[in-house]
């Protein structure tokens, strides 16, 4: 399983954690806001990090990284995934995993195994066909099913979790917050984030979409703690804007 980018530090990727983040490469969804187009599309164009290089830094440095966040892509494409995440934990670090939910098989079994300390799934849309597979990019028709199995896992075990929408103009108004919050109500966390015009992204048209005002989310966020209160509202950066610090 080749490791298509690794950020050494970061304050932002796990809440109230230092974490180190690797980023695997390929998606089943293809998004059209999504910021990691190369890594999606293209990641034969990518560096591969070699986890030795990874291993030792995180052994250099276990005295102030918390865990290591697992993200992507999507993570769960990778039958490796399991062992990757068996490593890290074998070195005594935390694992968080961002996933989009689309294997329910894999979560279980990380969660059941111990692999995992915190997982972050991203709730495209409402879990309804026509709005998921505008959001996601493909016909999401036969992917619903697995995504709300996944939300029934971490609604109901014990796992640190948080559920997260990219609200994205054209693409999501309130009526999707509110219906997006009834799905999961419940959760130990809601999260909603502004998509981030002006960089790459899977569908061309979406570069040059103006983000919604900072008066806009904190409208979906008085929404969105009518159902679920301990929604939060925080930035979306990006594989690139990362791997530049």
């Amino acid at each position: 399983m080749e490791i298509k980018g690794f950020v050494d530090v970061s304050l932002v990727d796990w809440d109230g954690r230092v974490s180190s983040v690797i980023f695997l490469p390929r998606c089943n969804l293809r998004c059209p806001y999504c910021y990691n187009s190369t890594l999606v599309l293209h990641p034969g164009e990518l560096p591969t990090v070699p986890f030795k290089e990874i291993e030792d830094y995180l052994k250099q440095h276990r005295d102030w990284i918390d865990g290591v966040v697992i993200t992507g892509g999507e993570p769960t494409v990778h039958e490796g995934l399991l062992n990757l995440c068996s490593k890290i934990k074998g070195m005594g670090f935390l694992v968080k995993l961002d996933t989009n939910g689309t294997n329910p098989g894999m979560v279980k079994a990380l969660i059941e195994k111990g692999m995992v300390d915190y997982v972050a799934l991203d709730v495209k849309a409402p879990l309804k066909e026509e709005k998921y597979s505008v959001a996601s990019g493909i016909n999401a028709k036969i992917l619903l099913g697995k995504i709300r199995e996944t939300v029934k896992t971490l609604l109901d075990c014990k796992v640190e979790s948080e559920f997260r929408t990219t609200l994205v103009p054209t693409l999501h108004e309130k009526a999707d917050v509110e219906e997006i919050c009834k799905e999961i109500r419940g959760c130990q966390k809601y999260v909603i984030q502004n998509f981030k015009g002006g960089v790459e992204t899977i569908n061309p048209n979406f570069k040059g979409l103006k983000p919604f005002t900072d008066r806009e989310m904190k409208a979906f966020l008085t929404l969105a703690k009518k159902f679920v209160p301990n929604t939060i509202l925080r930035g979306a950066p990006t594989l690139s804007s990362q791997m530049e610090r």
